[in-house]
């Protein structure tokens, strides 16, 4: 299914959820509508181009995007240019600048510019990797 637009792609909310499980999904613009994606079994996309994407949860296995706004983040691997988060519970990170609540960890590495916990007992750490800080 391709939608051409916002008003084509908000038809499909149901009980606002965006159930993406049956078909295939191909947004060719910048996606602004108020509703929940679940069921989203595999998320395919040759190229993601967003500035932002404001959300409550996200739950992937690659995230390539210029800056992430997102109350908890849970990937397997995250691939961006600034991360804004409160919590974030990754496989692997791999970002120019991360700033996050309380809580930044990674199972294997976090690699990035900057790594900054904006409350004063926050904690970074990776549980069998390392932290890299590349300048």
């Amino acid at each position: 299914m391709k939608p051409k637009n916002n008003e084509e792609l908000k038809k499909l909310v149901k009980n606002n959820v965006l159930d993406c499980k049956e078909e295939d999904l191909i947004c060719d613009f910048n996606i602004d509508i108020d509703a929940d994606i679940i069921n989203a079994w595999d998320i395919k996309a040759w190229d993601i181009n967003a500035l932002d994407i404001n959300s409550g949860d996200i739950k992937a296995r690659d995230i390539k995007a210029r800056g992430i706004k997102a109350w908890n983040i849970n990937a397997l691997d995250i691939k961006a240019m600034n991360i804004n988060a409160l919590d974030i519970k990754a496989w692997d990170i791999k970002a120019r600048n991360i700033s996050y609540h309380a809580i930044c960890f990674a199972y294997k590495n976090i690699i990035c510019k900057s790594i900054k916990g904006r409350r004063e007992n926050a904690k970074h750490f990776c549980l069998d990797g390392k932290i890299k800080i590349k300048r």
